[in-house]
């Protein structure tokens, strides 16, 4: 403890005193993320991230490279306080595919762009029916930039975009680099090996042919300890060897590969073909909760099956292993004018696929008694799109305008494709044991069946116009309109105003006023689920069912006295409004502070709590639902209210000459706050819910950074503050506890023995620091919580070595 306190001070110590050192400027030029081009959020062909309409961060993939992590939302997450990402162990696909939100909002509130085109969603729901693209598929060594819009954009880009945008700029470099990466955390666990490479080559007349490709595997963290209903039956029967702990809460085990390419080349003077795409092949493991021999109704024997005797298979309970093997793919091609050209213009096609194999080992279907495998292959899900894309933009010489008014218009056409494949038939199988009370399915995760299985398709297309006109030498206003139309629930039009003043050409205030939308996907229209949970109370295990509200199991709800009010679901719709400042001087320093609010209306969640009888029971195991003869509580997908979020971003950057070397200084804060406004049915929310959306993740976040390059060293250190949240359990309608701000510190120092080599070592979460532990949660063996907008697994160091040409 005495050597964690003196190295925290000596780091005060350190950083006090290089800020007390005289620094000279450094000319505004060098500030590269202020002065480059960006290309999100305006359609203009001369518009930097300081001059632009509405807020934009722009990463270099330099700082995407500096996270430790292979996943590019934990790497976004640690750059930008508005953006959070949770670690969910033991919470079915989210542990492989986990929930990124920015500005507080829905995961898929957010549009996912890769080189300005639409990045295809993950086949992955989540547990309150979000569906996302998959951030982790694209290798960092392939990153040139990110581009963050952090306003609504549904009118220049059409659903999903209503907390923002985050655009993935391939690299189209000339050369070569590759990367070798090991990391393990202080615990002796979560080692993580990663491996990674990029060679861009001339093609063609002044083209660029690059190719990417990464590898990573990494191993388990457990922070648990031992439950204590294990501890009392390894004491009830001393002869047995009951593992300890019974079940891991922490990262899976996680193997992957990702590649792909870029490319450009010209056809003539005026043409250019380009294409770009990915692919991403995994697999993970994860831990599912233990089953207790005294308490799983699977340990029960009948003489309908005297063979059948689970304590022989697994005597000392079972902890199931949950995995996915995962696919993914993404090709556009294009051809589009010259960037010099007087109209420029943009036709291009791609698609994109999704697809994971859900599998589940170490468990049993209990009805099919001595006949059942122990290990099933679940089902598969898959998730396809398809884009055309017609876009133009002209440069309008109006006299007596300051600069040429920019004309974008164009027109998109999509088509989404939701599949589920049924799984190995004993996952799902209502065996012959289940009249005695012996649950049916693979326990733990009950196979897709193959009356759930089906494929469901959606179709749209749209047109738009986006405008930007300098009225003056100091004001520029902008605006877009778009006609969307959607095969399953028809039509929508969108609109966005902006505008900036420029007080001076170093001082400027902008704002926005727009509309949005996001359209429920086949996924989330038609897709059903049955899973098993662990009630934190009882310890008991709890089966629930998510049901498409047109379906049969809506009519049973629907048809009890009074009816349920299950409806089909309509798209979310969104105002809003921004207003900030930007601000630069010549010495190196930026500032950008902006203003918002942010209002959704019919926003959509899984709408549980339906008890089921005895009979309902019957009645799905008649229509052949996986788990049906033991399901408590069925829901569904739902508009259900309405919310407001608020908030405020805050973002200062300042570099600057310091002694022999180069110093750059970050900083950034994020307020935001979400209420709910309106219940659109009636008694939906109790305080467990309502706490869900309110307080669920800190109302305020922050980072700070220094970096300090002389000579061939260069000292990294970054701070990461986490404000207070509150933890609930909706399977339980408990809340658990309210939680602290935490901070964590990260450092490194890199050393270039070439212009070829260079080698950096860290930490993340130097100081290794832990939250408050989860005190209501403990009788599960879970020491942190799981729902934890940060990492809770402890400080992680790591050694890293560039190679390039």
């Amino acid at each position: 403890m005495n050597a964690v306190i003196n190295l925290r001070f000596a780091v005060t110590a350190i950083t006090a005193g290089l800020l007390a050192i005289p620094v000279s400027p450094v000319s505004a030029q060098n500030d590269a993320a202020i002065e480059s081009m960006i290309v999100t959020g305006t359609r203009a062909a001369n518009r930097t991230a300081f001059d632009t309409l509405a807020p934009i961060d722009v990463l270099a993939g330099t700082a995407i490279e500096s996270t430790v992590s292979s996943d590019l939302s934990d790497s976004l997450a640690q750059l930008i306080p508005s953006f959070t990402v949770q670690r969910l162990p033991m919470a079915d696909g989210q542990v492989f595919v986990r929930p990124a939100q920015l500005r507080g909002l829905s995961p898929d509130q957010t549009l996912v762009l890769v080189n300005g085109k639409r990045r295809h969603r993950s086949a992955h729901l989540t547990g309150r029916g979000s569906q996302a693209a998959d951030l982790a598929q694209i290798p960092s060594s392939s990153i040139q930039r990110v581009e963050v819009l952090r306003d609504g954009a549904s009118a220049q880009y059409g659903s999903d975009a209503i907390a923002g945008v985050i655009n993935i700029i391939l690299d189209d470099s000339v050369g070569f680099s590759s990367f070798a990466q090991a990391s393990e955390y202080y615990e002796g666990d979560g080692r993580q090996y990663q491996f990674g490479g990029r060679a861009g080559f001339d093609f063609g007349d002044e083209g660029v042919f690059a190719l990417f490709a990464e590898y990573t595997d990494a191993s388990i963290t457990s922070r648990s300890r031992q439950r204590p209903d294990a501890i009392a039956f390894q004491n009830a029967n001393p002869n047995l060897n009951v593992p300890d702990p019974v079940q891991n809460w922490g990262k899976p085990e996680r193997e992957a590969v990702r590649a792909g390419f870029n490319m450009h080349s010209a056809l003539s003077a005026q043409t250019e073909l380009y294409a770009f795409g990915t692919y991403g092949q995994g697999e993970g493991v994860s831990d599912f909760n233990w089953r207790n021999p005294v308490s799983t109704s699977a340990y029960n024997t009948t003489p309908l099956d005297p063979d059948y005797d689970l304590s022989e298979i697994f005597p000392v309970g079972f902890s199931p292993k949950f995995g996915q093997d995962d696919q993914d793919m993404s090709v556009v091609a294009g051809v589009r004018s010259a960037a010099d050209a007087a109209l420029l213009w943009d036709f291009s096609f791609g698609t994109g696929g999704n697809e994971i194999d859900y599998f589940i080992r170490e468990t049993i279907n209990a009805s099919l008694g001595s006949q059942s495998p122990t290990s099933f292959r679940a089902g598969v899900l898959s998730q396809r799109d398809l884009n055309l894309n017609a876009d133009a933009a002209y440069a309008w010489e109006v006299s007596g305008l300051a600069a040429p008014v920019n004309v974008a218009f164009g027109a998109e056409r999509r088509e989404e494709t939701y599949k589920i494949r049924a799984g190995d038939r004993a996952s799902y199988e209502v065996g012959p044991l289940a009249v005695v009370g012996l649950p049916s399915g693979s326990n733990g995760f009950p196979g897709y069946s193959d009356q759930q299985a089906g494929e469901f398709d959606q179709e749209s297309w749209a047109v738009y116009i986006d405008v930007e006109a300098p009225l003056t030498r100091q004001l520029t206003v902008g605006t877009a309109l778009r006609f969307e139309d959607y095969s399953d629930f028809g039509n929508t039009t969108d609109y966005k105003l902006s505008a900036r003043y420029a007080i001076t050409p170093d001082l400027a205030l902008r704002g926005t006023l727009s509309t949005g939308f996001r359209a429920p996907t086949p996924g989330q229209l038609e897709s059903e689920r049955t899973s098993q949970g662990l009630n934190t109370t009882t310890l008991n295990l709890v089966t629930n069912g998510r049901f498409n509200p047109t379906g049969p199991v809506a009519d049973i709800i629907n048809s009890r006295p009074a009816g349920q009010g299950i409806m089909p679901l309509q798209p979310e719709t969104s105002d809003n409004l921004s207003f900030g400042l930007t601000y630069r001087t010549d010495s190196g320093f930026v500032a950008t502070v902006d203003a918002y609010r942010i209002d959704v209306q019919d926003r959509f969640s899984s709408r549980g709590g339906f008890t089921l009888t005895d009979a309902d029971r019957q009645t799905l195991t008649a229509l052949g639902i996986p788990g049906g003869e033991s399901i408590t509580n069925v829901a569904f997908f739902q508009n259900v209210f309405d919310t407001r979020t608020e908030g405020l971003d805050v973002v200062l950057s300042y570099t600057a000459d310091l002694g022999a070397g180069r110093l750059a200084l970050s900083g950034a804060l994020n307020l935001n706050n979400t209420e709910v406004t309106r219940e659109r049915v009636a008694g939906v929310f109790n305080d467990v819910s309502r706490s869900i959306f309110e307080e669920s993740n800190p109302a305020r976040n922050a980072t700070a950074g220094a970096e300090y390059d002389v000579g061939p060293w260069s000292f990294v250190t970054r701070a990461r503050y986490y404000g207070s949240w509150t933890d609930t359990d909706d399977s339980a309608d408990v809340i658990f506890q309210d939680f602290g701000a935490e901070i964590f510190i990260d450092a490194a120092v890199g050393y270039q023995f070439s212009q070829a080599l260079s080698l950096r070592v860290g930490a993340e979460n130097i100081f290794d620091s832990y939250p408050d532990e989860s005190r209501k949660q403990a009788n599960r063996g879970l020491i942190y919580s799981r729902n934890s907008p940060y990492d809770t697994d402890g400080g992680k160091y790591y050694l890293r070595l560039d190679w390039s040409l």
